[in-house]
């Protein structure tokens, strides 16, 4: 009788040969898992040719698998989250928009008749999809059937510090991607070298434009362009503020000046349901303009910046919305697991580095609280964190920096923080550094300087460490008003998510006890919560750190 070998797996590397028959019932009950019974035949009486069908059924079956298990391990092909959210966009392609979300800076509301366009003026949500207001800006002018622009108006701050070309050469590579996805949709992008208040009522005159719409940010100096431009527009154009980077608009979430993470978390929660929701497509514009704007030579506006070129960019971070959507994967598919329990560890790889993306509006929040709940169903405690530092906590931001114009002093610290900083602010200091001196990172101490190079070099510093570099700050200069603008200037000027809300509010944490308690007194910090070099041992590993990012010469 002859006996037909099948070559089967007898180990993770070893491969044996058997009898077909003394392997039958276990082959046969293999096959019936992933096709089912019913499809078996003994192979002696089953025809080639419906033989052929059954291996290519079970075939495909082990494939779909196999891809179920990869999906499961988050091993997804490279670029995945793309496509899903292009689709989900698709999908609520005639959402209504919630008109909280707006609210309008002119007596007028309604689009000047005889008009020849509406325009979003850009400020600070750089990206196209997912954006409010530009949402709300397309469909004013498809409910009038007129041409849809973009307006960005360039500022450079003048013998600033701050202005370098780390972040201007972030930002406007970030505008030349929405420029790009602009003359895919027929929307008109327009690029104005020059403050707003002087340049943009014109602009709307000299267009004939009917309606300005634009997005929201609590800071003082965007607050005054605003300002400029409401001021500047005539009395006939309605111009029409959308909060296109928070979840919750910051005048919905709260019409208030909140204390801490604690009294508005319930506020936002509450109103999740009605503002976290998927947002729908912005799609090729379908009433083109007669005149076209100007095109943009992207180079010759990136060299002829004057900036500060010694802060020079980062090669970690590619700018715009698609680089963006990039680490929000990665965040997803390698990170998020190790969230919960590992985020605090500046060694380990458990952070989204999301916030340059977020800061300059090249990714919304909103979209990134959404596929973060969609995705991470297996890590339910990690979710729960990370919606809880990018909702509640960073939201709160723009509510201290909206309510409280003195957002980066010690006047706007809580009372009993100035008290307790100003009874303490002439205790001995064991070390005074001047501002070049941090700025160098020759401190003492090995974890500081370690720290402070990082953010220099690469733009970025952890989470955790930034509470720990502030706070040392404050023990080792001469006043807390001095230790207060040494380190914004610090975080402004090298961090690639600086001069932001968050920011401003890190520094007030830790400096001036903002959204915290009262802690006990000591020397200096008097009741502001402290924070040591031991401490920092106790959480992570601390001479890897330090090894790690060993000072170079600054």
């Amino acid at each position: 009788m002859h006996r037909s070998l099948l070559l089967i797996p007898a180990s993770k590397h070893i491969w044996k040969f058997v009898t077909l028959e003394s392997q039958r019932h276990c082959y046969y009950s293999s096959l019936t898992k992933l096709v089912g019974l019913s499809s078996i035949n003994n192979r002696t009486t089953m025809p080639a040719k419906k033989r052929k069908a059954t291996f290519a059924k079970m075939d495909n079956a082990k494939q779909q698998k196999l891809q179920a298990v990869k999906e499961g391990e988050r091993e997804r092909e490279k670029g995945w989250l793309q496509g899903v959210v292009a689709e989900q966009r698709k999908e609520k392609q005639d959402l209504k928009f919630n008109k909280k979300r707006l609210r309008f800076l002119s007596q007028t509301q309604k689009i000047k008749q005889g008009s020849e366009g509406v325009v979003y003026w850009m400020n600070r949500d750089h990206r196209v999809q997912d954006n409010w207001a530009l949402i709300h800006a397309q469909q004013l002018a498809l409910e009038e059937k007129l041409p849809l622009h973009i307006c960005v108006c360039l500022v450079i701050p003048q013998d600033s510090e701050l202005a370098t070309i780390r972040h201007f050469g972030f930002m406007l590579r970030g505008l030349e991607e929405v420029a790009k996805d602009c003359s895919a949709l027929d929307i008109q992008f327009h690029l104005l070298q020059g403050s707003a208040g002087e340049l943009l009522p014109g602009f709307v005159r000299d267009w004939i434009l009917g309606a300005v719409v634009t997005d929201f940010s609590p800071l003082r100096t965007p607050l005054q362009w605003v300002e400029e431009v409401k001021n500047g527009l005539p009395s006939d154009i309605p111009f029409i503020q959308v909060d296109a980077h928070n979840v919750v608009p910051c005048w919905v979430a709260s019409d208030k000046l909140e204390y801490a993470a604690r009294t508005i978390r319930t506020k936002i929660t509450k109103l999740l349901p009605e503002f976290l929701t998927e947002m729908p497509l912005v799609d090729k514009h379908p009433h083109p303009a007669v005149r076209t704007a100007k095109p943009v030579d992207w180079a010759e506006v990136l060299s002829s910046l004057e900036v500060d070129r010694t802060v020079e960019e980062v090669d970690w971070a590619k700018s715009g919305t698609a680089a963006g959507i990039a680490m929000l994967e990665s965040f997803i598919d390698l990170r998020l697991k190790n969230f919960a329990t590992q985020r605090n560890n500046p060694n380990s790889s458990a952070v989204s580095q999301l916030s340059p993306w977020i800061r300059f509006g090249h990714l919304s929040a909103q979209r990134v609280v959404l596929q973060v709940k969609r995705s991470g169903k297996s890590a339910a405690e990690s979710v729960s964190s990370f919606t809880e530092e990018l909702v509640v906590r960073r939201e709160l931001t723009d509510n201290f920096c909206f309510y409280n114009p003195n957002y980066d002093s010690v006047k706007g610290a809580n009372d009993w923080a100035q008290k307790t900083l100003k009874d303490h602010a002439k205790d001995i200091r064991p070390y005074v550094y001047t501002r070049k001196q941090l700025e160098k990172a020759q401190t003492h101490d090995k974890l500081w300087n370690a720290a402070q190079y990082q953010m220099v070099i690469e733009g970025k510093m952890h989470g955790f460490l930034r509470m720990y570099w502030a706070k040392k700050i404050l023990e080792w200069t001469s006043s807390p008003e001095g230790a207060l603008s040494i380190a914004i200037y610090l975080n402004d000027r090298y961090e690639l998510d600086g001069q932001d809300p968050n920011g401003f509010v890190g520094c007030m944490w830790s400096i001036c006890g903002i959204h915290d308690q009262g802690w006990a007194e000591r020397p200096i910090f008097g009741k502001i919560r402290y924070m040591n070099y031991k401490g920092c041992t106790r959480k992570f590993d601390v001479a890897q750190f330090e090894r790690k990012y060993c000072p170079k010469d600054l």
